[in-house]
């Protein structure tokens, strides 16, 4: 998988990929091969890996070469991707990151797509639900597939507040390691909410708090009833937590008393509560 240049391959490609197209944003190689053949097994039919890493040989994505170094970098080239891909269902997530929705054994992400369409929902709210080795002393980046766990309890939510007035339907959740290790985590960034899968329009974009120009897109459900929702089950914030010399130094471990192993299914996070089929059965 040779390095090719985004804004040609947007130019000449971008209206015609195959949908729906899934965006990897990778930080680093840590997982990235792992990341790039989850997404592939649910049936993206475009994957795009955008960041600064060597070649892989696979031939199930195009890689472009970028330098990845703040959340800003990353969101310059997902509007990139929005504006040349407008239509198209676009899915983001960064390496060592994997998306879950109800059912997804047995059913492929374009029926995700076709329900959400039939629900005229044209985004998905989503949870990024933290993953942690067993222990540190094995896996000191902070990633293990094989003794990968997640925190049980210890999430909550609140109001959404512009001007003093509550945003309807536009929760924000805080949690995992986020929250356990907060003193490491910048108030702005503690939040495990984003809007990971939408339907590209004329004009949107994301914004720099990962949430989108058109209010609607944010929002958990529509009015009337419960929507589909959907997890992202990610080493991101472990692994940065031991990348960073200040936290590392303080980490002993991730594992505690709400510590659950987690079983890489869609059933476990359902019944944890980290998504929701809706209406979807």
């Amino acid at each position: 998988m040779p390095h090719q240049d985004l804004d040609r391959f947007l130019r000449l490609k971008g209206a015609n990929l195959p949908a729906p197209i899934a965006v990897i944003l990778a930080e680093d190689d840590i997982e990235l091969a792992g990341t790039i053949k989850h997404h592939a097994d649910m049936g993206f039919g475009t994957i795009l890996v955008i960041g600064d890493v060597a070649e892989i040989t696979t031939k199930d994505a195009h890689l472009f070469p970028a330098q990845l170094n703040r959340l800003e970098d990353s969101i310059v080239v997902l509007n990139k991707i929005i504006t040349a891909c407008t239509g198209k269902w676009i899915y983001y997530g960064f390496n060592a990151e994997y998306l879950y929705y109800p059912y997804c054994e047995t059913r492929s992400i374009k029926d995700v797509i076709t329900f959400m369409e039939e629900e005229r929902r044209a985004a998905v709210f989503t949870y990024a639900i933290d993953l942690y080795p067993e222990n540190l002393s094995d896996h000191g980046n902070g990633v293990d597939i094989g003794t990968a766990h997640l925190d049980r309890n210890g999430y909550y939510g609140q109001d959404r507040f512009i001007d003093g007035e509550v945003v309807t339907r536009q929760p924000e959740i805080f949690g995992g390691l986020r929250w356990r290790f907060e003193q490491h985590i910048p108030w702005e960034k503690r939040r495990i909410d984003r809007i990971s899968l939408f339907k590209a329009t004329p004009d949107l974009e994301i914004g720099p708090d990962l949430r989108l120009n058109e209010a609607e897109l944010n929002t958990i459900a529509c009015e009337w009833h419960n929507n589909l929702t959907i997890a992202v089950m990610s080493f991101r914030v472990a692994k940065a937590l031991m990348h960073n010399p200040g936290s590392a130094d303080d980490i002993e471990g991730f594992h505690w008393g709400g510590s659950r192993k987690f079983e890489w299914n869609s059933t476990q996070l359902m019944e944890l509560g980290f998504m929701e089929p809706g209406q979807w059965f």
